[in-house]
């Protein structure tokens, strides 16, 4: 075992390998607004077969906890769409049609950083990805997208967007990544299209997700909404009929609990940064295909016994920032966990048993990392067979706790 040190270390990877532990870096759009190039714009065109919630190059709006989403073997659940455009397959450029101060290429249309007060005019009907993020639209109109039937993202962050006509969507029967995060909305857009795979909708003023407003959606499987006012009473029941979502993300809300009408599809999980006290019996009854559970930076004080025996996949838990008092029950039997974030909790005492089975073989997967540092913790009390299933001693993070 090792004493951690103060510097920030670095985000551990999932089933991989082990890095410096510390807690996911806190959500927020990276960077300054700039004028990207357009080759990191083109480039995105090339990409295929990558999940909708593991962004690639310049499309990094993921607002993660940096670390690696799940491969393409390890998701399940919706099932892969058309992917990246053909581009051999669609009409042949419109050179000349650019809208005044964009720049445009490789059906690539970026208007971004311009302060327009409305989606622009004469945007090529061949259009693949729209970008528009950091200007100052206030209002999406029923003929704003009108003949951009080949549009596949459309890209409106940190808008002044309050307003959408109903039928604004309606010609994009292509889009799979619609980005709308920082925004001034107060609900759910309506109609949003069939085609639709990534829906990123966080940081604006949404209070609750009626039922219907997701209806139809069949091919979606990431949401982005944290960040919006959202308390467990603003989802209806049955606000999530229908989807087969990989990944939900309800971060830095004002949920109290774990919701329980989640898709029961879902492969991650993120409630961070919400006010969340315990975890109850059967909270998670319903996500038994989690491969990942972040719980980090809420007031959790308990978490029932035999709870977290719904989640017999789960490969990857954060409890940091919490108030624990003790190791959760139940770890030893979650065959397949590799890495437990409890660092910045209140645990006092670790025993030889709290994180590997007893015997042998019943442990399919060993521990790439365990995070324990900033607890009160007397570490050089620890018995040494306490981490028996763990892959390295390096993977064990202790030390640096301040009264």
């Amino acid at each position: 075992m090792r004493t951690a040190h103060t510097q920030n270390p670095s985000p551990l990877g999932m089933g991989i390998g082990w890095a410096p532990l510390m807690a996911p870096p806190h959500p927020g759009f990276a960077g300054t607004p700039t004028m990207w190039p357009l080759w990191p714009l083109a480039a995105l065109l090339a990409l295929s077969q990558a999940l909708p919630f593991e962004q690639k190059a310049f499309w990094d709006f993921t607002l993660d906890d940096g670390l690696p989403m799940l491969n393409d073997e390890e998701a399940s659940g919706a099932e892969t769409t058309s992917g990246i455009p053909d581009l051999d397959s669609l009409p042949p450029t419109y050179s000349a049609m650019c809208p005044f101060g964009c720049h445009c290429h490789l059906r690539v249309v970026q208007c971004s950083d311009l302060g327009l007060k409305a989606v622009p005019k004469e945007i090529s009907p061949d259009t693949t990805l729209l970008d528009l993020q950091n200007n100052d639209i206030s209002e999406l109109r029923k003929d704003d997208f009108k003949g951009l039937q080949h549009l596949y993202a459309l890209v409106l962050v940190n808008n002044k967007i309050s307003k959408i006509h109903e039928k604004a969507f309606s010609p994009l029967r292509k889009l799979q990544k619609l980005y709308i995060s920082k925004n001034h909305l107060v609900e759910i857009p309506p109609n949003l299209p069939s085609s639709l795979v990534e829906l990123r909708i966080h940081d604006n003023r949404i209070r609750k997700v009626p039922k219907g407003v997701f209806s139809g959606l069949r091919n979606m499987n990431c949401i982005e909404m944290g960040g919006n006012p959202l308390e467990n009473s603003g989802f209806e029941p049955g606000a999530f009929d229908g989807l087969k979502l990989n990944y939900l993300r309800i971060s830095e809300a004002k949920l109290t609990g774990i919701p329980k009408d989640l898709p029961e599809t879902l492969n991650e999980l993120h409630l961070d940064h919400n006010k969340i006290q315990a975890i109850e019996l059967e909270d998670l009854l319903r996500y038994s295909k989690l491969y990942r559970l972040g719980l980090g930076h809420n007031q959790i004080r308990m978490i029932e016994n035999g709870s977290l025996s719904f989640l017999p996949t789960l490969r990857e838990l954060h409890l940091d920032n919490n108030k624990l008092s003790r190791v959760p029950a139940g770890l030893p039997d979650l065959k397949l966990l590799q890495v437990v974030y409890l660092h910045t909790n209140n645990i006092t005492k670790v025993g030889v048993n709290d994180f590997c089975p007893v015997g042998f073989g019943v442990k399919r997967a060993y521990y790439n990392g365990i995070s324990l540092f900033n607890n009160p913790v007397p570490y050089w009390e620890v018995q040494p067979a306490t981490f028996r299933c763990v892959t390295d001693r390096l993977a064990i993070q202790f030390g640096n706790y301040k009264k």
